[in-house]
């Protein structure tokens, strides 16, 4: 898999670099935001995910990965040590599908990486299958992965549309949250549950719906249709 690493720091980068060629990346090193966004370019090389530090030289880190989201899909990684929920939350609303808090485990940082890297299987809608769910004023569209509110389109994330397709597909059925997590991220990992946490809070702020979501406490959540 081929990985952007932005991060300033030559040091950092460089240990980081040789750890992820070890487990098989190809990593290209960008040490600024703009370094970043020039490699991002359509006739550039694809990459599978962005490792983007937030801490860089140039640009605010947050408004790196807004630019990142508005030219490409590239699953993008922040690494932070702001470990606030307001921070996360905010780097999720700007396009980013996960975070990792330093200091970090390596071991760590690779499951995540994986985890983001693995797309989500979409369905195409055949078999007979609904390709729009509607609840209320919220309306999901399968096929093409819009989710509206009062005629609306809201912006989710990969991971954020995932999330709320699997909680509509059946309202008021509570999942747990090793069943979303294995669903979603294609993961048993423990480590994950964090980040469900925050891909909840944020569905529900850019909805702007917070009971849509309910947390069933100790088991999972469950979506709670809203009236019309």
């Amino acid at each position: 898999m081929r990985l952007l690493l932005v991060e300033d720091d030559n040091h950092v980068a460089a240990a980081l670099s040789a750890i992820l060629r070890r487990h098989g990346f190809d990593v290209t090193h960008a040490r600024s935001g703009e370094e970043a966004l020039r490699a991002l370019v359509p006739e550039g090389p694809g990459f599978g995910v962005v490792l983007l530090d937030l801490g860089l030289p140039d640009q605010d880190g947050y408004e790196v990965c807004g630019k990142i989201r508005k030219r490409t899909a590239t699953p993008v990684i922040m690494v932070t040590a702001r470990a606030d929920v307001r921070s996360r939350i905010h780097g999720l609303h700007l396009g980013a599908d996960d975070y990792v808090v330093k200091p970090y485990d390596t071991g760590e940082l690779l499951a995540r990486i994986h985890a983001v890297s693995r797309r989500t299987v979409h369905e195409d809608g055949s078999g007979g299958g609904d390709s729009a769910l509607r609840l209320g004023a919220v309306l999901i569209e399968l096929p093409n992965r819009q989710v509206s509110v009062h005629g609306s389109v809201v912006q989710l994330t990969r991971k954020e549309f995932d999330l709320l397709a699997l909680l509509a597909q059946r309202p008021g059925v509570v999942f747990r949250r090793e069943q979303i997590i294995s669903e979603v991220w294609r993961t048993s990992w423990e480590g994950t549950g964090r980040t469900l946490e925050v891909h909840v809070a944020s569905l529900r702020a850019k909805l702007r719906m917070p009971a849509l979501i309910e947390t069933v406490r100790g088991v999972g959540y469950r979506l709670v249709a809203p009236a019309a």
